[in-house]
């Protein structure tokens, strides 16, 4: 493998990251907060996709506005999954939560697939030629996508870190109780965080569907990378999820002279039990003992 190789691949695994670090994000906050993996993440990645592709093909509107409408509609869904669903297990063990998003995660396909049919879908985009420097060579397309999803981590950490509302979420995952306690009013937070779940899964399915194709699987066949980077980044830390995306989907990238491009999966699952096994906690989480 020549250097050029190297780099291209390398470009392919960052563009990557950034767009699987969108639904890690949104499984970190979830799993930070409520404190339960959320399986339907992927699921809602293909809502949004669908969603999208349903609104271009009725209404004949430029990508950039059906991404949008897109957007609203899987936050609809997120926060309606979460009045209707989740806010009920509240209290209960971390396993009927998980069983129940996947259960939401098998309807919310289902319902795809029986209206839209299995068929392969795709956006009506201009077609553009890659740039060549050299031999390294980059489609405008995924510059757009890397900065689009480079664009949307940036205004969630500011929300996370610089709100007021990111400051009362981060006191509620931290003590639901003692939030309470200083009058942080918790049914209103967990609406608001719930919308952005589903605004970042949206986006993110967008996104996947640009730089590839849209099907029913797509959200589920990106579910296990998502959980693989968030777990490798640290569970709970959204700064974690990101370096996880990076790191494994520059990883996956580099093994395909090795391993070929089918066993990029297979990789996730290796890293995902490496880390388990080797360091629990992630990149950017912290050890806890447990008494």
């Amino acid at each position: 493998m020549t250097w050029i190789d190297f780099a291209n691949l390398l470009i392919n695994g960052l563009i990557e990251g950034l767009v699987v670090a969108l639904p890690a994000l949104a499984m970190t906050l979830v799993m930070g907060v409520n404190r339960f993996p959320n399986a339907a993440t992927g699921d809602l990645m293909t809502t949004g996709a669908y969603a999208a592709v349903a609104v271009q093909l009725l209404g004949g509107v430029p990508l950039w506005l059906a991404a949008i409408a897109s957007v609203a509609v899987t936050a609809v869904v997120s926060a309606g999954s979460y009045q209707l669903i989740f806010r009920k297990l509240a209290g209960r063990p971390m396993v009927a939560s998980m069983l129940a998003a996947i259960g939401l995660g098998f309807l919310l396909r289902s319902l795809i697939s029986f209206f839209a049919g299995h068929d392969q879908r795709t956006f009506e985009m201009p077609l553009v030629r890659a740039w060549n420097f050299g031999g390294i060579r980059i489609l405008p397309t995924d510059l757009l996508i890397a900065a689009i999803a480079a664009a949307c981590l940036a205004v969630v950490f500011v929300l996370i870190y610089r709100t007021s509302f990111g400051r009362q979420l981060r006191a509620v995952a931290d003590s639901a109780d003692l939030a309470r306690a200083s009058g942080i009013r918790a049914g209103g937070l967990m609406l608001c965080l719930w919308l952005l779940v589903g605004a970042l899964s949206s986006i993110g399915g967008v996104l996947l569907g640009m730089k590839a194709i849209v099907t029913p699987e797509m959200g589920w066949e990106s579910l296990i990378p998502a959980f693989a980077a968030m777990v490798l980044g640290g569970i709970g830390s959204p700064v974690g999820a990101v370096l996880g995306a990076l790191v494994l989907c520059v990883v996956q990238e580099l093994s395909v002279p090795l391993l070929g491009p089918s066993y990029k999966l297979v990789l996730s699952f290796v890293v995902l039990a490496l880390v388990l096994l080797l360091r629990p906690a992630g990149i950017m989480g912290r050890v806890q003992l447990v008494r």
